[in-house]
């Protein structure tokens, strides 16, 4: 198997401190170039569409629980700020993707809900962007795919818990 990049960076901290546990950038330095590899290639179709990851994901928050929400909603559900998901909706809805109504109690409060172009765009991209995504991971067969799933399940309930209390 060829070697990876981290694995490169793990033998030179080895030799510069020989007694190091670089056990946890094995796994964390791993995951974060994973993820800046697949931010890179995995929003290929979303560009294509003219969308970001971010808008993506709203239009997904939306479509996936299938009622309105509030932007405090969505930004708890996309884990993005309440600046950022004020922006994308603002972004969103004037491409017609989505729909701002007012609460009828307090005019401060907004309902976000998609337009039925906003539906048709999410229900026509999300197949071809779960088939990019499956490309992406052919290399993996289906049993280790399963494998690292339930082993990133278990880190992220850990961190989770651990990171959690401390964001909030």
């Amino acid at each position: 198997m060829t070697e990876d990049i981290v694995a490169g960076v793990l033998r030179q901290w080895q030799q510069v401190h020989p007694g190091l546990d670089t056990g946890p950038m094995a796994v964390i330095g791993r995951l974060n170039r994973c993820s800046a590899l697949l931010q890179q290639a995995a929003d290929a179709p979303l560009r294509r569409a003219g969308l970001t990851r971010p808008e993506f994901d709203i239009l997904g928050t939306l479509r996936r629980m299938d009622r309105e929400l509030t932007p405090g909603r969505v930004a708890r559900e996309t884990f993005a700020s309440g600046a950022a998901v004020t922006k994308r909706v603002r972004q969103l809805e004037e491409r017609g993707l989505i729909a701002r109504r007012p609460d009828d109690r307090d005019r401060r409060v907004a309902h976000l809900s998609l337009t039925d172009e906003g539906r048709e765009t999410i229900d026509r991209l999300l197949p071809e962007q779960l088939r990019y995504e499956a490309s992406l991971l052919d290399g993996i067969g289906d049993q280790r795919q399963e494998e690292l799933s339930e082993g990133l399940s278990e880190l992220l309930v850990v961190l989770e818990g651990r990171l959690g209390s401390l964001m909030d």
